[in-house]
Order: structure tokens, then sequence, then C-alpha cells
């Protein structure tokens, strides 16, 4: 089958920008909410038809003819609709929302009527059992496996009787995610401080202080506005003198989403997320039980590393003990500085904690992470970063020209040494009104072979959400970004490298596809450690004003200072993995009712954090990585990856004994070899061995956070 059978777009439709674009990339700007439904509606009968043409008994069980078609007509459909679901996170409207929420159940729909066709499922079983399996590639293989365990998980093999309730589930759950989602947003956006006398920013950095204005004059407001997007928000709790307006802030923070949230953010009681979490739940446990598994968690697991629930809830608790003595001397420390330095004399409360902590960073480190983030101007650090890739893995980085869909968001190629372009990817790094917080990397299209034999290049997106340039005295000045914020774009182009840099050409195994959950972050935690050393940080960084690098003195601070608080940051982290692993594998949600879940949080907190849980928390509530995300049952993978991706970084350490450079091409050759260029090809475990030539062990990773005895 080719193309060419498939139903043909109007004129009319030929115009559409979700249409439009076939193998290139979107024209963004020129998208428009009405475009979307006649773009999906047309999509999903050109997938729907490549559907019935691989179930039709006439259609050979091959390669080319059903899995090729089939994927070109859903890549084609998957394509566009992420291109909607990518701007309804960055580029927000109601309008957009409006129309993104009106095709969700259509599409929806689709994949999970795919995910149970036993017609299709069978053509699957079909070809795996026939003697042209033998003569596929390693890859292509490996999809048609993966595609027998998803078909599964995707209740193929349920009676038809249950199927619709299956798909519904199905649906159900993408609109309670993109509601969660919807309701932080609206949350986060619809809150607004404003401060109209200057001695009540007292602490606060210059730069936040001109970021406060301008967000004032943008809402046409009188004075100082702070809202709670976190490059507003959180130089408050870290810097700001006043109490109060650490604590009005914090309190606004906790309880987005929520019962708890301020009279004046509208529709407050719309935005609560308390019984769409219950929802969320009590759906997970049925699709779970209806496919024959005990609860989410196993469900969960079934493609990721982990082989059982008990290894992860194991894996956590272990980590708890290891990591809680460490955590408890921190806190005491904390306590004790707030008490006798600072004058805290009622005792630290949570809106005290980041403030306290700079506090004493800067009493114990002679520094503060504003004078730091002078030195990291946003160009200088891409520069870095760039050089880098460049380095390690034989690539260059150039500007390109790809339509956006903001004005401040730039676009990159990847090429060989050869200047043949590999890859592209897109960097939008400023937080603004209508973007989702937090970072992330996604695909905006994969590499594989077309019919024609062609090679479609992967495209990419980095998201970020920093601080914007400001304007001071009537100048803008170049946009400076924190050490943490640095640590965010390397972790964010690992993923980046991870998608970019694969030469599988097999879509469902290229790049991060296929890829198991718990091993996805590897790529991206193991970039971080490279802002740690010094022969990077020296080539950039340029302070703001003086232009001049990183002093060697300042670094050494920084260095020692690398893992204060550790502890109760890792603690945080372990927390969180196990109140969403006990909500997955625990918990009765059928017959939960209130604030059920919240009352989890608090009972992981009880038992395994050192900081109480403050009464008016919410933080659940806003918890986007399980209830939106993607991550449900899956949050343990950031500290399952990280041990893996510590300890192949140990590689890198092991290779500047030898060579005097962690930047070793020779061993960063080997890196892309196995892991990167690898994709979801062969099973995480199998490229990490072929890589490190041994299993995994946890000892570099404890040895990097402090949390050893020869740390």
């Amino acid at each position: 089958m080719t193309t060419s059978t498939f139903p043909k777009p109007s004129t009319e439709l030929q115009k559409n920008p979700l249409i439009s674009f076939g193998r290139g990339v979107c024209d963004y700007s020129e998208v428009k909410p009405s475009d979307i439904e006649p773009a999906i509606d047309f999509l999903l009968e050109q997938a729907q038809h490549a559907v019935d043409h691989a179930v039709d008994p006439t259609t050979p069980a091959n390669w080319n003819d059903l899995v090729e078609s089939l994927e070109d007509a859903t890549e084609s459909l998957g394509r566009s609709w992420g291109v909607i679901s990518h701007l309804n996170s960055v580029a927000d409207t109601p309008e957009l929302r409006a129309a993104y929420g009106e095709m969700m159940p259509k599409v929806s729909a689709f994949f999970s009527s795919l995910g149970q066709n036993l017609a299709l499922y069978q053509k699957f079983k079909e070809l795996n059992q026939s003697a042209g399996f033998a003569k596929l590639s390693t890859a292509q293989k490996k999809v048609i496996e993966n595609s027998l365990r998803d078909f599964r998980l995707g209740g193929a093999e349920l009676p038809d009787s249950q199927k619709p309730r299956f798909a519904a589930i199905q649906d159900e759950q993408a609109l309670l995610g993109k509601a969660f989602s919807d309701h932080v947003l609206d949350a986060t956006d619809g809150f607004i401080h404003v401060v109209h006398d200057l001695t009540e920013l007292t602490g606060l950095p210059e730069d936040a202080i001109a970021a406060a204005s301008d967000l004032a004059r943008q809402k046409n407001l009188q004075g100082w506005a702070f809202s709670l997007h976190f490059p507003s928000y959180y130089p408050v709790m870290q810097y700001a003198e006043n109490r109060s307006l650490r604590r009005l802030m914090y309190e606004a923070y906790v309880t987005r989403a929520s019962e708890l949230a301020p009279q004046y953010t509208k529709g407050k009681l719309d935005w609560d997320n308390t019984q769409n979490m219950l929802e969320q739940l009590r759906l997970r446990d049925e699709e779970a039980h209806m496919l024959g598994l005990a609860n989410y968690a196993a469900l969960s697991i079934t493609p990721k590393m982990a082989s059982s629930v008990e290894e992860v809830d194991l894996f956590l608790t272990d980590f708890a003990r290891k990591s809680k003595p460490f955590a408890q001397r921190d806190w005491d420390e904390l306590g004790e500085f707030a008490k006798t330095e600072l004058g805290i004399a009622d005792g630290i409360q949570p809106w005290d904690t980041a403030f306290a902590a700079e506090r004493l960073k800067q009493a114990r480190y002679a520094f503060s992470e504003n004078e730091l983030k002078q030195y990291f101007p946003l160009p200088k650090v891409l520069e870095g970063l760039f050089g880098v890739i460049q380095t390690l893995f034989e690539v260059q980085i150039k500007k390109a020209d790809l339509p956006t869909w903001h004005q401040d968001v730039q676009s990159f190629s990847v090429s060989n040494a050869a200047g043949h372009v590999l890859a592209y990817f897109y960097l939008d790094p400023y937080a603004r009104p209508g973007k989702r917080g937090g970072a992330w990397m996604d695909d905006a299209r994969g590499r594989r072979e077309l019919p024609n034999g062609e090679i479609q290049i992967p495209v990419a997106y980095l998201v970020c959400n920093f601080a914007p340039p400001v304007t001071v005295d009537g100048e803008l000045r170049q946009p400076t970004i924190t050490h943490d914020d640095v640590i965010t774009l390397f972790h964010e182009s690992g993923h980046g490298l991870h998608h970019l840099l694969t030469q599988v050409t097999a879509l469902g195994v290229s790049g991060i596809n296929g890829v198991e959950w718990d091993a996805v972050e590897l790529p991206s935690q193991f970039m971080e450690n490279f802002c740690w050393e010094w022969e990077v940080l020296e080539k950039m960084t340029a302070h703001a004003e003086t232009g001049k690098p990183l002093p060697r003195e300042l670094f050494e601070k920084m260095l020692a200072a690398k893992n204060f608080q550790n502890g109760l940051m890792t603690l945080r982290q372990i927390v969180m993995s196990l109140t969403d692993w006990r909500l997955h594998s625990r918990f009765d949600a059928k017959s939960a009712q209130g604030q059920a879940v919240l009352n989890v949080s608090r009972e992981i907190a009880a038992e395994f954090n050192v900081i109480p849980q403050p009464e008016i928390s919410r933080w659940i509530n806003t918890f986007s990585h399980i209830f939106a995300g993607g991550y449900a049952a899956g949050y343990y993978s950031y500290k399952w990856a990280e041990v893996l991706s510590a300890d192949a970084y140990a590689a890198f350490e092991e290779a500047a004994k030898l060579t005097g450079s962690v930047l070793d091409a020779k061993t960063g050759k080997r890196y892309r070899t196995e892991i990167l260029e690898v994709g979801g090809s062969r099973p995480a475990a199998e490229s990490f061995k072929a890589f490190r030539g041994r299993e995994p062990n946890v000892d570099a990773l404890l040895r990097h956070g402090g949390l050893s005895a020869t740390a």
C-alpha cells in the first residue's frame, strides 16, 4: 500500500496549516483554533482508512504493507495533534483551549480503538510468527514486540462486551488530565499581588524588582506586581526580608487548584483538583483490574525496567532510609540558624525555609545565588552548552530559521562534521502568561525511513520557564539565569540529544520512543553533571556587566555548596515518589472520599520526611507530573534513572583521570553509540551494560550527592 490510496484533502483543506506542513514543520503562527476541527477530522478519517486496510484479509502481514502504511497515517495524525497540544501548553488562549478540548475525545477514542482492535492484533501476531520476521532489523523486531505488548495493555484481548468501557476509561482520563492541567495554569495565572511600597521589597535583587515593575505595567497596575509563576514567585521566597510577604505568596502558591485558593482567584471552586485526583485514581484502578492486574502500579511497570511493584517500593524506602539522616541534619542546621541568626524565635515556618537556606548558604560559603546568577547570561550559557555537545558528540549546532509560535523562540540545526543536517530543535526559554510552568522536551517529529526510502530527520521542542529579560532605567538587559536554571537547560538538552541523535529508522523505537519510562531520564540527568565542571563553566560564563568569566574562587565556593541541603532535597523527591507509588499501589480509590489523596501525602510525609507538612498545604493538587504529565506510578523513575546517569557519568570521570578532561571525545562517542543512537531499539539495561561493561550500581549517585560516608 502507498499513501496515494489514502483520502486526499480538499483544495480548501490543503491550505490548513495543520495539513499543509506535510513532512516539514508547522507554521505555528498561522494556526487558528478554527483550523483544528477540520484538520483533525480529516486526519482521523485518513488514519482509520489505514487501519481498515491493515486488517483487510488481503493485506499481507509484512512490515511494509502492515506496519509502515499504518505508521504513516497515524504519524500524520499524531504530529498535527502534537502541534495543537504543544500550542495549548505554550500559547494557551480560551479559544485554543476550547477547540483542543472539543477534539480530544475523538483523538483519544481513535487511539483507544487502535489498541483494542483484535483483528489488528492478530495481524501483528501473524507477522511476529511469520518467516519474514527473522529477516527484519533488530529495531523493527522491537517495534513488533512492543506493539504486541501494547495491544495486550490496550485491551485487545478483552471481551467485546468490556471494550466500550475500557475505551471510555481512556477518554475520561484524557479529559481529566487536561482539566487538571488547565486548573493549575488558571490558578497560577489568576493570582497577582501588588506591592505599593518599595520598602516592602527589601532584600529582593534588582532584576526581580525590575521584573515586578514590568509585570505591573503589563497589567496596567501601579507599583510592583508578583505572580505565582516560578520566576516571579521564588525570588520573593528566597530573598524578601518581609516575612508577611513571603507568607502571603507561599500560602497562595501551595493552595492553588484547591478548596483553599485565595478568595480573589475567580472561579476557585471550578479550579479545585481534589475530586479530579480521586476520579483519575479510580479510573486507573479500574483499568488495571480490567487487564487482570492488582493495581495501576503493576500496569505501569509492565513496559518498564523495574520487575515488580515490591522492587520499586523497596528501592524508594531504602533510598529514604539512607537519605533521612542527612536530611535531618540539614533541617536541624536550618532551624538553628533561623533561630540564632535570623531572629525567627517562633520556629522556622514553610515560608521561611528558602529565605533561611539562602542566608545560611551566604553565611557558610560567602556567596549568594543572585551573585552567581550574574555570570550566566543565557546566550553565553547556550554557547557553553553547545560547546559541550559539539565536543563530546562530534556535531555542529547552528541557528536555523524555522517558523515559531512566539518572538522569543529560537531554532537550531544539528549537523555532522561534514555539514549534513541530522536534526533540528526549538528553544522556548522564558515564562509568560498562557504558558504551562516547568520545563520539558517534546517530540515534534521523529526519525524514520519513509516509504520512498528517504530519512525523515527528527525535530524537538526544548521548553523552559526562565525569567525573561527586564528593562532597567530604560535599558533592556540581557537575560541572566540561575545555576539551577543552567542545570535545567542541560537536563532538557539531554532529553533532546536522545531524540535528535538517534540512528534508528523504525519510528516506534527511534529516539526516546520505546525507551522504558524509568530509564528515559538517564540522558537528561547525565548532562546535568557537566554544570559542575570548571572546564565547562569557565567557558560558559561572562558577568552581565563586566563580561569577565566566573572567578575560580567563586566556583570553588559554589562547588563546596553543591550538596548544600541535598539531604532535604533528595528526601523531598523520594517522598513525592512514594506518594505517587502508594497512591497507585495501595490506595483504595473506589471507596475514598473528600481529602483522601491529601491524607495519603500527609501520612507518607509523617513517616518518611523530616519537615512537617503544613496544614494549609495542598501541593498534591498541583502534582501535574502524575495527574497530567504521564508520570503516574512513574515518578520514581527520576531517582531510578539517576542511579544510571551518575554511574554513566562516572565513566567520563574515569576518563578524565587519564586524559585530563571530562569532555573526552572517545568516551563521548561510545556513549553516543551505545545510549543515544540506539534509542528504544533494545532494552535500556542492555544499552547501559554495553556502555559501562557491567550492571549499574548506586555508589556514584550517593557520592555525587554527598549521601555516603566517603562523599
